[in-house]
């Protein structure tokens, strides 16, 4: 573990702070598609990404999904910080986008490297600024973009987060993650690969 931490966070940690975490968390490792976190749960540790991707949800009264951002390497949630720091339930989901490794960090360290380390305190005060930041620009998006403005965002952050021009999700799941319905979804799929942006295929997409 001692290695990816180095890897990963060496440019952003002091050597004492990469042994320390090293020393108390512990390397998970998660299949694509898993939940990390519910809504309505306590966070008892906090993660730091070392592979892969962790999409994060929020969820209406009906069980109607929105996606409010990714999570790719070298970064945490900021929503799971402040759960962790105030005990907290979670009011967002965490799933993994694709097969990930986590270092876990229990959550009593969190308060302590805030005071012990300078580095840490910048990651958790930057951490928070681009989660913010990601989540303006979903407002933003919500507010003032169409559906296929926002359907077209949706897939190129979908593209980069994965590495990958193919796209593996239903129209369905993809309505769910944008708040709508999948004949919406399906209708702008369409028009997107009429004007050869796309290609549509069997439970996937590829965007050209």
């Amino acid at each position: 573990m001692l290695q990816e931490l180095q890897l990963h966070y060496g440019h952003l940690f002091e050597k004492e702070l990469i042994e320390e975490v090293d020393r108390v968390a512990t390397l998970k490792h998660v299949a694509a598609g898993s939940k990390l976190m519910d809504i309505g749960q306590y966070i008892k540790s906090m993660p730091l990404l070392i592979e892969g991707a962790i999409k994060i949800l929020r969820e209406d009264e009906d069980g109607d999904e929105l996606l409010l951002y990714f999570l790719e390497k070298g970064d945490t949630c900021a929503m799971t910080m402040t759960c962790c720091v105030g005990n907290h339930k979670s009011e967002i989901r965490a799933v993994t986008e694709l097969d990930t490794v986590l270092v876990m960090i229990p959550v009593e360290k969190m308060e302590e490297w805030t005071g012990k380390y300078k580095s840490w305190r910048q990651f958790v005060f930057d951490s928070y600024h681009n989660r913010l930041m990601e989540l303006l620009e979903t407002i933003d998006n919500i507010a003032f973009k169409k559906m296929d403005e926002r359907l077209l965002k949706y897939l190129k952050d979908k593209v980069a987060v994965t590495g990958s021009s193919v796209i593996k999700s239903t129209h369905q799941e993809i309505a769910y993650e944008l708040h709508t319905s999948r004949v919406v979804i399906s209708r702008l799929l369409k028009k997107l690969e009429k004007n050869k942006v796309l290609m549509l295929h069997r439970n996937s997409l590829e965007l050209l």
